[in-house]
């Protein structure tokens, strides 16, 4: 590809071709602070006008940085008195029609605009602030995300990362003027659009517009209800990240100060997640084969992703009789819990509050699903979000960084290697691999390690030879751009996997919409990294049918996978959706 040469604050620069100026500044380091340009999104809005820079020769002297493409002999400076005072402009009128509430915002510390602020050097806001109305401007509608339009910077990351990767579409700009706005279609609240609950907008907003719904408070009550047995799980990628709300480095493995943590915060008992995704995987496994011996649907899909069951319920119902009909391993827990473990710990289930600990604002949606109270009561009474647990430690006054490691609690605390890289895209597929392989012939994989679905590659595709059954084509895809193309595939009737696992977020519940913020693909990397070193170095079995505990669920309670009881605990349907539905009701 051919490369252009220009000048950026004195020094000599060679990019590529079609590069922005902004990419050209990264490239030697010269920092261009910004508000609406993000690594990951192709088409960058250009709405900020935070980047301005001053290139020689052009008209208008100041160019936006983001979205001004180089060329050949350009010379560029972004460090002029006049790029100066213009940025400090731009910034200073973005605070005075901004909320005066930093000391109590979500997003307080780790807000760019306070950053971009600091680095502009403001040191006073000359305009009168806004006032804003005291209702109306938040909408609390989503049982997963909150959008507080008096926060927004109209710099249209979420519309475009909505647009560009998720292909949703559910925010988009409306009005004109001064009066415009993000806004779901019609400007209809959150609830009413057809949102898949994703949180990926919460991700790249750079400031407290978006966030997720808050349930810490009503955790915290619970805990000091002394008439209710409070348990705890957490899904696979939280130990992979939460070591990040604490200044410890992207990809850290905190299992054991997690486990410490929850206890110390209060909680009966501290379960994992993982001890269910072992459990999905024996009764996902043995559904796919199942569908192969008698003529199922195929290829069959997995469910253990929130986000992408709504935006199939949403935009693919005509394919739901794809989706395996497992539960999440959330919601199995959540059924368990106050069926098997309320009888072997002799507690009445009434009395159990059920809470666990996701990467995922859609789980929050999931959890209140009205088909998801399959014990009798509602299987997950609360769903917090890797940063809620963080505030929630750091307001209990536990010194996380320096917490010892303790162990999970039984019976629902075991778990196998194949659980725990549930959190990373393609693990779900790889887990099951090691399970269907052995059922099936006896034997296991050549190697446990299935290299061919990891990774950040959108749609990966691999061929295993499974012993009778031959070989079994699978597919595995993440982002849910990527997932349309697997869907339309079927549609068309030219997708031949037996197999496809399809995670809403890209890289995976690793990146999901409650982790820790900033996400990019450099810390998708270590956080899926520390996962799989979880899975082939610290865990003893590495394949879920080894679960010593889930063995001793089927001979107890269970029975047989696929079974009576596992059917109506375990499994669960699917609604078609329209953007006019009221939440969970059938068209």
């Amino acid at each position: 590809m051919s490369t252009v040469k220009l000048t950026i604050d004195n020094r000599q620069v060679e990019v590529q071709a079609g590069s922005t100026v902004l990419e050209a500044a990264r490239s030697v380091g010269i920092k261009i602070p910004t508000l609406c340009a993000w690594t990951e999104i192709k088409h960058t809005p250009g709405a900020c006008r935070v980047c301005m820079t001053e290139v020689e020769g052009q008209r208008s002297l100041l160019i936006a940085a983001c979205v001004f493409p180089v060329s050949e002999g350009m010379i560029v400076h972004t460090n002029t008195e006049k790029v100066r005072q213009a940025r400090k402009m731009v910034v200073e009128l973005l605070l005075a029609n901004h909320p005066q509430e930093c000391n109590f915002c979500v997003r307080n510390g780790n807000c760019e605009l306070q950053k971009v602020a600091e680095f502009a050097g403001l040191k006073e806001v000359r305009f009168d602030y806004t006032q804003f109305p005291k209702e109306g401007m938040i909408d609390r509608s989503s049982p997963s995300i909150v959008r507080d339009s008096r926060k927004c910077i109209e710099c249209h990351r979420c519309v475009a990362v909505c647009e560009q990767i998720q292909t949703v579409s559910v925010l988009t700009p409306a009005y004109r003027g001064s009066d415009v706005k993000v806004v779901p279609a019609f400007d209809l609240p959150l609830i009413e659009s057809n949102c898949i609950a994703c949180g990926q907008c919460i991700m790249v907003c750079p400031v407290g517009a978006l966030y997720e719904k808050d349930d810490v408070d009503s955790v915290w009550k619970a805990i000091n209800d002394p008439n209710k047995h409070v348990i705890v799980q957490e899904a696979p990628a939280i130990r992979a990240a939460l070591g990040e709300e604490f200044g410890m480095p992207p990809g850290s493995l905190v299992t054991g100060k997690m486990i410490t943590a929850l206890r110390r915060l209060g909680f009966d008992k501290v379960f994992d997640t993982n001890f269910t995704a072992d459990l999905t995987i024996i009764e996902e496994g043995n559904e796919l084969l199942k569908r192969v011996k008698e003529g199922g649907t195929l290829p069959m899909i997995t469910s253990c992703s929130p986000g992408w069951i709504k935006f199939c319920e949403h935009f693919y119902p005509d394919l739901l009789g794809h989706l395996s009909t497992c539960k999440s391993p959330q919601q199995m827990f959540g059924a368990l819990a106050k069926t098997y473990y309320a009888e072997t710990a002799g507690i009445d289930p009434k009395d159990i509050v059920s809470v666990s600990i996701m990467p995922c604002t859609a789980k929050k949606f999931e959890a209140q699903r009205p088909e998801m109270d399959s014990s009798g009561f509602r299987d997950v009474d609360y769903v917090l979000t890797t940063r809620e647990l963080g505030r929630m430690i750091k307001e209990g006054g536990i010194d996380f960084v320096n917490l010892p490691d303790e162990d999970y609690d039984a019976p629902m605390g075991e778990y196998t290697g194949a659980a725990t890289i549930f959190g990373a895209t393609g693990g779900v597929m790889e887990a099951a691999l090691r399970t269907v392989y052995a059922v099936v012939t006896g034997e296991n994989l050549p190697s446990l390690d299935v290299t061919p679905v990891r990774g950040l590659e959108g749609v990966k595709e691999a061929t295993v030879k499974v012993g009778p059954l031959g070989d079994v084509k699978i597919a595995v895809a993440h982002g849910l751009g990527n997932a349309r193309k697997l869907m339309d595939l079927i549609r068309e009737g030219k997708a031949d996997y037996a197999f496809i696992e399809i995670m809403c977020c890209p890289g995976g519940c690793i990146a999901g919409g409650g982790e820790p913020i900033p996400t990019t693909n450099d810390i998708r990397v270590l956080r899926s990294s520390a996962l799989y070193k979880d899975d082939g170095k610290v865990q003893k079995n590495r394949q879920s049918h080894e679960n010593e505990s889930v063995k001793k669920l089927y001979d107890k309670f269970l029975k047989e996978p696929l079974g009576h009881k596992s059917h109506k605990l375990l499994h669960t349907k699917y609604v078609q959706r329209g953007t006019d539905l009221p939440h969970g009701k059938d068209e």
